[in-house]
Formats: structure tokens, C-alpha cells, sequence
């Protein structure tokens, strides 16, 4: 019998039940029009690889009806079922839902209002012929029995390093090797795809060595986990970077990746004819050429650094660098520091330098949200990544997915009261702030940090302390103006101020990843791409037109075999899954119909 509560109103279990079985029997019959009349009017439907083979989002019944029209003959969706029981809050039903394609398993989410779907989230788990040989699948490791000719583990593996990339060729090479470019090489090396990870810096890891001393990241522990290899419990909540250094290098080794440090990626082309990537690289000053299938730039979110060009920059006696290069505060005591910036690492290193006794001036010539570290973690991240939720039995990959189940339309009506509540906590604060004449923000549409960084991923600082530094004075700010020119040893503001300076920090960002595909393959091939990040939202820095998903990201692009991959470690996490899935199915040769494969626009 149905379960009915006491107002003989079905249980939301029993509603989305309903729900998946009236969806299954529309898509079985192939009645598209059915279908989407599951859907609100204005519903979303996101998917993840499952249907489409892209990351896409689609916008109300007509968009709905499209995307079925070409996928769904060929991936034939079936078997939905509801997950566990099904929670309804202020008249809004969630609930976990499984299913199956023709090749795939299916995990996702669903949102139902007053009987139908207002969102709903399909992402793809595992190829079902070619699951990862994990749990029930993991290897054996010993080998019983008698056999003069056995290789032990070690040997199989000094042969595998002798062998990759000279008599064997990777199927896909990853050009970076950050957290992202690492867990990516997880996550393939569990799908047994051959791969090579590679990196300039001599040790996984050294990329966050390198940086400024006192660097921790300022996302909490329950948001950085890895694939496979959670942090452990008593991992500190904000991890400092030599630490996230060493577990990176750690990491590498426990999952056997193929990590080639001291090497630079010179160039790389496309090979039509032979539909592989002809990749030359200078590992430790031996030139090789690589013959990858598939080619993964993996150079963080970010592209090359951008440092200004200012007027009298070659006359500086003093010393001046991007923000990527400064070391930390220790050798500027005494000495006139002027910042150019106001987001996360102009904070950082002003408030490093001002703790080694240098005397420093922040420029910051546009507004910047400022959310402190205790408010964004009581009030944004503490439902889905704190110790609580762990403890309410929140897993951090159902976290990520409940983040992943909002369709970036709607989520500023998500963030904003969120950030409301966050202004008038933090009101005094703000004061403070303001009264020193620091310029605030919180987006364009009051919709605060992640918008921020989904829209441009930039404008922000989450404060750990410099903040305090700047409403007291101890760290000068001069707001609303950037440098004109620059003198021997000064710099001149655009409203004719001159400040002394022996040192110059440029925290003026980096330009778009696409700027990598550039510099290691061609300009033609950065143009064909396009720009990678931000959604089309029309705010500051990222122009429409509507995306609706994240440019380039984790997902096909306009050049064959070229993929993007980056993000904070939330995301390469979480798009990992999907990216290694692609991948995988490519090697198998698995048909991977392409649904709304993303248009460049050309933005400025």
C-alpha cells in the first residue's frame, strides 16, 4: 500500500517514486513531450556526462526536449529508483535517485515542487563494462602459486616508469601537476588509462612549496579532501602549504602515478591524420616526443600571471614581481612596500610583510568582497563541509553534489539571503572597514564569494586577519586609484600621489587558462577554445552571452582531444569523476555523442 501521512497526503518518498516511475515510462516510450512535462515549466535539468557526454544545463521544457530528442535513443535511460527516503522542506521535496544508461551507472538529485521537477541532477558513477578496480574489484597484490618468472610489485612498476613514454605511449598526457593535475591522474590510473603527469617544478607538490611562507589554504579541511585518500581526522582545519605540499608528493607515490617533475611541455600539436597529439617535452634536458591520445591542461583555474605594463617600470632601482613569485615578508624589514591589489594574496603577503616589520601601502583600485573565514564557514560551507555535517552524516561526495545539483541560474537566489545574514552578522566589521575607506562589495547582485569566483574567480578575500590589519591603519590603503608611472624609487597614484617604494608586489591576477593552450600549442587553437571559466552572467568580468556552465571546463571543447581541468580542490574533485569517465570512454571506444558542444563567443 502507499505510505500516506494523517493530512492523507503521499509521503514525499512515495511523491518522487511516483515521480520516477511516470519519467521512466515516458522516456521508455520515447514520448519527449511527456517527459519534460515532468518538469515545472521553467525546471532545470543538469547533467553530468550521463546524457549528454558534456557538462550542460538545460533551461525549461523546450531546452529539455532538445536534449532528449538527440540523446535519447542512444543512451537509453532506465531502472530510476529512489536512493533512501526522500526529505520535503517548505513544500520542496529532495531526494537521492540511481538509474541506468545503456553504458553507464547514474547517480542524482532531484527537487520536486507540487508534483513536478524544479531541478534535477544526472551525473554519470561508472562505465558499467569498465568499473574501477576498487572494493569488491581491487587487485589481488600477491601472486599464489609457484612461477620462476614472477614480477613483484616493484619490478612491474620501475618497468611501467622504464617503459611510459618511450616504447609505450600514454593515452592521455596531463600537462600540470597541481592538486588538480594529480587527482585527475588518480582517478584514470584507477580506469587503467595510461597516463603521464608532468610538471616544471622537480616534486609533486613543489608548486605550493614555492609560494609565500605563510600561505594556508583558506578553504576548510572538509572542503580540500582528494579523490580516494581523505585527509585524516586530525588534519589541521586550514592546511598550511608546505604541509598540502608533502601530502601531494605523498599522494603521487600511495597511488602509483606516472609523475615526470623537471619537465616542460615545449610545444604541442594536433596530428589530424593520425588523430594524436605530438607534444614535445624537456624532461630534466633530455627532448622527447610524446604521442598522447588526449591532452589535459591542468594549470590550475587560472592562466599566465598578468602583470601590468606601467610607465617607468624599467627604471625601477628597486625590486618588483607578480604575486606567483613573492617568497614572503623576511627580507623587507624596514624597507617601503607598496601592493598593487585588494583579493586574497595582496591581503596575504601585505599582511606578511607588515608581520616582518615593512612598512606597506595596499593599492586597491576596485571594489572587493571581503567575508571573514568563521562567518563563511558557520554560515556558507558549515551545512555541507564542517565536522558537524560530517557528524549529521553528510559524505563530502554528497556534498559535492548537493552543491552540484544548483543550476548556476538559480543560484544567486540561493546565495543571497545567505549573504544578507552574512552583512548584518558582520556589520561592525564592514563599519570598520568602510571608515578606513576600503572599497566593499558583495557581487553585483549581493550574492557574495562563490558567485564571485564562479563568474571571474577573483574579487574576494576571505579574511584570516588582514583585515583587521588594514581598518587599524597598520597596513595604508589607498583606494580608488591604481599607480600612473613609476619613478627609480617611487611610484605616482593617478591622483597625483607619490609614495616611496623599495618594493613592488603586482597581486593583479592571472589571465584566462586559455592562455596556457596558447603558449604551449598556438594562438589559432586558444582562439578555437576560447576562454575557459566564468558562465556568460553579463557582471564585471564575465560578459555574455548566457553559458550557463562553466567555459571549457571538465568537458569537450572546439579542439579535438583538448581538455581543460582546474578549480579549487573542491572541484578538481568532484570534476575529476567526470573528466576520467570521458576519458575512459574514449580509450574504449565507446560512442560519446557530444550534446551541445559549448560556442565560442569572443569576449574581450
Amino acid at each position: 500500500m502507499m505510505k500516506q501521512n494523517k493530512d492523507n497526503k503521499l509521503s514525499a518518498s512515495q511523491q518522487v517514486t511516483d515521480w520516477l516511475q511516470d519519467f521512466d515510462h515516458a522516456l521508455r516510450a520515447q514520448d519527449i513531450d511527456k517527459a519534460a512535462e515532468c518538469f515545472e515549466a521553467e525546471g532545470y535539468w543538469r547533467d553530468l556526462v550521463s546524457f549528454t557526454w558534456n557538462i550542460k544545463t538545460l533551461e525549461g521544457q523546450d531546452a529539455i526536449k532538445e536534449m532528449l530528442a538527440h540523446t535519447l535513443e542512444t543512451t537509453q535511460p532506465h531502472n530510476w529508483q529512489l536512493d533512501e527516503e526522500a526529505v520535503e522542506t517548505d513544500g520542496i521535496i529532495e531526494a537521492w535517485i540511481s538509474f541506468n544508461t545503456k553504458v553507464a551507472k547514474g547517480y542524482g538529485h532531484l527537487r520536486l515542487r507540487d508534483g513536478k521537477a524544479w531541478t534535477l541532477l544526472t551525473t554519470m558513477t561508472e562505465l558499467k563494462d569498465y568499473p574501477e578496480k576498487r572494493k569488491k574489484l581491487r587487485p589481488q597484490g600477491a601472486e599464489h602459486g609457484i612461477n620462476p618468472d614472477r614480477l613483484t610489485w616493484l619490478e612491474k612498476r620501475e618497468l611501467e616508469k622504464e617503459n611510459l613514454g618511450y616504447s609505450e605511449q600514454p593515452y592521455c598526457l596531463i600537462v600540470g601537476g597541481g592538486q588538480g593535475g594529480i587527482g585527475l591522474g588518480a582517478r584514470l590510473r584507477q580506469l587503467e588509462v595510461p597516463t603521464i603527469i608532468i610538471d616544471k617544478q622537480p616534486k609533486p607538490g613543489d608548486t605550493w612549496r614555492n609560494r609565500y611562507k605563510s600561505l594556508c589554504l583558506h578553504d576548510p579541511v572538509w572542503y580540500d579532501h582528494m579523490p580516494y585518500i581523505p585527509f585524516p581526522e586530525n588534519w589541521p582545519v586550514f592546511t598550511p602549504k608546505d604541509k598540502i605540499g608533502d601530502w601531494l608528493e605523498m599522494y603521487t607515490k600511495l597511488m602509483e602515478l606516472n609523475y615526470w617533475g623537471s619537465t616542460e611541455c615545449v610545444s604541442a600539436s594536433f596530428d589530424e591524420a593520425l588523430q594524436q597529439w605530438d607534444v614535445e617535452v624537456d624532461r630534466d634536458g633530455e627532448r622527447l616526443v610524446l604521442h598522447p591520445k588526449q591532452l589535459v591542461l591542468a594549470t590550475g583555474m587560472s592562466g599566465l600571471p598578468n602583470t601590468p605594463e606601467i610607465s617607468g617600470m624599467e627604471d625601477f632601482a628597486g625590486e618588483q614581481h607578480h604575486s606567483s613569485q613573492h617568497l614572503g615578508g623576511e627580507a623587507y624589514k624596514g624597507k617601503k612596500c607598496v601592493v598593487l591589489g585588494a583579493n586574497n594574496s595582496a591581503h596575504d603577503i601585505c599582511a606578511t610583510l607588515w608581520e616582518n616589520g615593512a612598512d606597506v601601502t595596499m593599492i586597491q583600485r576596485s571594489s572587493t568582497h571581503i567575508i571573514k573565514s568563521d562567518t563563511l564557514m558557520d554560515e556558507v560551507l558549515g551545512g555541507l563541509y564542517s565536522e558537524e555535517a560530517v557528524e549529521n552524516g553528510m559524505t563530502t561526495y554528497k556534498a559535492d553534489l548537493t552543491f552540484g545539483s544548483i543550476p548556476f541560474k538559480i543560484m544567486p537566489q540561493f546565495h543571497e539571503p545567505v549573504y544578507r545574514k552574512v552583512a548584518e552578522i558582520d556589520a561592525d566589521f564592514y563599519q570598520k572597514l568602510t571608515d578606513a575607506g576600503f572599497m566593499l562589495d558583495f557581487g553585483e547582485d549581493h550574492t557574495g564569494l562563490f558567485m564571485k569566483y564562479l563568474r571571474r574567480g577573483s574579487g574576494y578575500y576571505i579574511d584570516v586577519g588582514a583585515s583587521e590589519l588594514v581598518a587599524t591603519g597598520k597596513i595604508k590603503l589607498k583606494s580608488g586609484v591604481s599607480i600612473d608611472h613609476i619613478k627609480p624609487h617611487s611610484v605616482v597614484l593617478t591622483d597625483g600621489t607619490e609614495l616611496e617604494a623599495d618594493l613592488i608586489v603586482y597581486a593583479t591576477g592571472y589571465g584566462s587558462m586559455n592562455g596556457w593552450a596558447a603558449k604551449i600549442i598556438s594562438q589559432e587553437v586558444a582562439d578555437k577554445v576560447g576562454k575557459c571559466w566564468g558562465m556568460g552572467s553579463d557582471t564585471k568580468k564575465d560578459p555574455g552571452p548566457w553559458e550557463g556552465e562553466l567555459r571549457n571546463m571538465w568537458k569537450p571543447t572546439q579542439q579535438q582531444a583538448l581538455w581543460f581541468h582546474g578549480g579549487k580542490l573542491h572541484q578538481s574533485r568532484h570534476y575529476s569523476q567526470y573528466l576520467s569517465l570521458q576519458l575512459k570512454a574514449r580509450m574504449e571506444g565507446l560512442e560519446t555523442l557530444v550534446y551541445g558542444l559549448q560556442e565560442v563567443h569572443h569576449l574581450a
